[in-house]
């Protein structure tokens, strides 16, 4: 079944019991629920490798027997997008499968280190905008905090398109878009894979991936590994990170069988999802992509 025209959830950012839980489960890579069984990065005294990552649906391709392959070298935490960015800065991990528009803001101290990431070639279906208005007339966006790399993809575009960045509005995840006063609204996950029950409010929307490759004719990469620069000594580490990515992308099945029910998709939902709109290698053309987001996002003053 394919699901047409349907909304990373990159951070690839943000699909659960209820609105709330099933939207922050799926978000964007880029940016796209609350994380179960998130502990303590390890204390820095200890000589462990301390890699971060999210738990979301679109990551647990990547993460596919990653904690197993970690031992005795290396621990994994599992938190929120905004969480993982953090502690990067802080120097509590060492690693993380963080939002790119997070490591295009502090470039010179991460370096990317896999090809293993999120990104897509064309529509994404969970990160969208809702227009109450033509997109030329937008002033104002609504946005909310768990989805920085869709804000700067949605800031990008409007201003590509009609020469402007709008103002941002804060969006509380738990509240609906109807009660947000901006004339669009970002939406990530379950909102975002199904805008027609907003159709009373809004009258159009854009899917975010398929409107930068309308556009650029370039994927667009929502989340990958990086290391702070110095860090990294452990060859054992990438292998680690490219082989758990292989082996989810083999086991696609299994990874439906044991998570579609509780983030509330089918398993043809959910298959679409993670084999069609998703993309966890990232080539020369998703670099190319990510280059050009890294231009305009500069020009923007954005990164």
């Amino acid at each position: 079944m394919r699901l047409e025209n349907q909304a990373l959830l990159l951070f690839l950012p943000p699909i659960v019991l209820g609105t709330h839980s099933m939207l922050t489960s799926l978000r964007a890579p880029t940016e796209p629920l609350m994380v179960h069984n998130a502990v303590d990065p390890k204390p820095r005294s200890q000589p462990t490798l301390s890699v971060g990552a999210v738990a979301y649906l679109n990551t647990k391709p990547l993460i596919f027997g990653l904690e197993d392959r970690l031992v005795g070298f290396a621990n994994l935490h599992l938190a929120l997008p905004s969480q993982l960015a953090s502690q990067m800065q802080e120097r509590r991990l060492d690693i993380g499968l963080i939002p790119v528009v997070e490591f295009l803001r502090n470039r010179k101290d991460y370096r990317l280190i896999s090809d293993a990431g999120i990104a897509c070639r064309g529509p994404v279906w969970s990160v969208r905008i809702l227009f109450r208005v033509p997109p030329e007339q937008v002033l104002s966006l609504g946005t909310d905090e768990g989805s920085r790399t869709s804000v700067a993809l949605s800031q990008v575009l409007l201003a590509s398109r009609f020469g402007r960045l709008p103002e941002l509005v804060p969006f509380p995840i738990d509240s609906e878009p109807k009660d947000c006063p901006a004339d669009a609204v970002l939406v990530i996950g379950d909102r975002a894979m199904n805008p027609e029950r907003f159709r009373s409010d809004f009258f159009f929307d854009w899917d975010l991936g398929e409107q930068w490759f309308l556009e650029t004719g370039l994927p667009f990469v929502f989340a990958m590994w990086v290391a702070r620069n110095s860090d990294l000594d452990d060859p054992r580490i990438i292998e680690s990170l490219e082989a758990s990515r292989d082996e989810g992308c083999r086991n696609v099945d299994a990874i439906i069988a044991k998570y579609a029910k509780s983030y509330g998709l089918s398993d043809a939902a959910c298959r679409e999802y993670l084999t069609h709109y998703l993309q966890f290698r990232i080539g020369s053309l998703e670099r190319q992509g990510l280059e050009e987001f890294s231009r305009r996002c500069g020009q923007l003053g954005l990164a």
